[in-house]
């Protein structure tokens, strides 16, 4: 039994978690405190919607091997920073141990995923076309 092409960056496994760990992050922040709203929150939030986002262009260039890897090596760096901010949430009081280590746990899992895409990003690029070749219309 063969596996489906997947077809959107969205049906990656890895956006799919991390994805699922920016919404939860984002519910997270609704409950810190109002003094963090503009330093903690959104930094936060920003870095681990990044995650999501760098991901979405990784897939929309994975023609050009060199663009995918540098985009992936992105996600991998907004990744980075959300476990940073993360900590930094925890040592501050908003978020509790065991909520810090269940997020710290899954981002990491997402990091894991990224690496493993960045040691072999071939797998998830096509074929690449001879722009001269009959198909192309030149």
């Amino acid at each position: 039994m063969s596996k489906k092409p997947i077809k959107s960056a969205e049906e990656l496994e890895v956006y799919q978690l991390a994805y699922a760990v920016a919404m939860e992050i984002f519910e997270e922040t609704k409950n810190f405190n109002r003094d963090e709203k503009f330093s903690l929150t959104d930094q936060i939030r920003r870095s681990s919607r990044a995650v999501c986002a760098n991901l979405r262009e990784a897939w929309a260039k994975r023609r050009y091997p060199a663009h995918f890897v540098s985009k992936l090596t992105d996600a991998d760096a907004e990744n980075s920073e959300t476990e940073t901010w993360l900590c930094f949430a925890k040592d501050c009081g908003q978020l509790s141990p065991e909520k810090h280590f269940e997020l710290l746990d899954r981002s990491r899992q997402v990091g894991r995923m990224l690496g493993g895409m960045l040691r072999n990003p071939k797998i998830f690029c096509p074929l690449e076309t001879d722009a001269r070749s009959p198909a192309s219309g030149s």
